[in-house]
């Protein structure tokens, strides 16, 4: 397994008040899957993300990421793996707007310490593998919402990491872009990569192999066709 969640919770204090989040959560996640979690805003699909993307902590309840208990995990322990082992893409890009495709692609290169050479080397073979290696010298205001985001995601797959974590992929993309991405991601699924998709929109999440839907904080099953 890839991930696995036992019965994890999550609540954030607000004065004297403690508001729940997550409410034991339980789903595991096979290596090479590509699952979607799918539910309204405010249900808690991008804590729940977070927790898993190592960004966030969960109250109680048990999370392995590839076997390993990132409950026991120090600060800069679960920083490595976020480095090592996670991919993330944005809804929003978050690309440096100064910096060409490469430079972005590059950048967690830099972070995990590999040689300038080594780094252009698979900044580019990443760009290539997302169709974009006609466009590696452009910046960001150079491309459009759909290639943007081709740059993101070729930025989460250049660590070559363990599962590939998508937050809302094409909220920000007109249809025929966010097809584009989606053709991508099964591509992707298809050649081994773990992915786990957030999203509220049903035709997007259709693209994966199994959804689970989440409301008020909760797993309410599997969404079957």
């Amino acid at each position: 397994m890839i991930v696995e969640l036992e019965n994890i919770c999550k609540a954030y204090s607000q004065g004297k008040l403690c508001v729940p989040v997550l409410e034991n959560i339980c789903f595991s996640m096979e290596k090479g899957e590509y699952v979607a979690i799918m539910g309204p805003s405010g249900s808690g699909k991008t804590t729940l993300m977070n927790i898993i993307g190592c960004l966030d902590q969960a109250t109680s309840g048990t999370y392995r990421l590839d076997g390993e208990d990132i409950g026991k995990c120090t600060d800069n322990e679960m920083s490595d793996i976020r480095l090592k082992k996670i991919g993330f893409v944005f809804q929003s890009f978050q690309l440096l707007p100064r910096q060409t495709a490469l430079e972005n692609v590059a950048l967690p290169l830099i972070y995990a310490g590999v040689s300038r050479k080594e780094r252009q080397k698979l900044a580019a073979a990443a760009l290539e593998r997302v169709g974009l290696a006609d466009r590696m010298e452009f910046k960001p205001n150079q491309l459009s919402g759909g290639q943007k985001q081709r740059v993101a995601i070729a930025r989460a797959m250049v660590n070559s990491p363990e599962i590939l974590l998508a937050d809302e992929p094409t909220g920000s993309l007109d249809s025929k872009s966010g097809s584009q991405v989606m053709d991508l991601f099964r591509q992707l699924s298809r050649e081994g990569v773990s992915i786990l998709m957030i999203t509220h929109d049903a035709g997007i999440a259709a693209h994966a192999d199994r959804i689970l839907e989440i409301r008020d904080g909760k797993i309410r099953g599997e969404v079957t066709e």
